[in-house]
């Protein structure tokens, strides 16, 4: 199972918006899921997204504060948005919309 939690705007995705455990959707992960797949399967535009958290570390972002302040990131250029990573089961990603752009951590 993946966790995708969802944060600002995003949250409208969420199946049930009655507490905050509900602003996370679970689904089971294609063989050869990646980010952009799953991202596609939800129906959220990376154009929506202001930053993409992959197990707590920093995929992708439109701000270069995260690397600035020393945030863990999977890979150096957080403007790399290049979303074909693999996804598997137990990963966590979290999704920040563009209403969210002060939040790095």
């Amino acid at each position: 199972m993946v966790e995708i939690h969802l944060f600002g705007k995003l949250r409208r995705y969420a199946a049930n918006t009655d507490t905050a455990e509900d602003y996370v959707i679970r689904m089971s992960p294609a063989a050869d899921e990646t980010v952009r797949s799953i991202l596609a399967r939800v129906g959220i535009s990376a154009e929506e997204i202001y930053s993409i958290f992959l197990n707590r570390k920093l995929l992708a972002a439109r701000s270069g504060m995260a690397s600035w302040i020393g945030h863990r990131q999977i890979r150096s250029d957080p403007f790399n948005w290049d979303l074909s990573v693999p996804v598997k089961s137990g990963d966590r990603i979290g999704l920040f919309g563009r209403d969210m752009a002060a939040l790095v951590i």
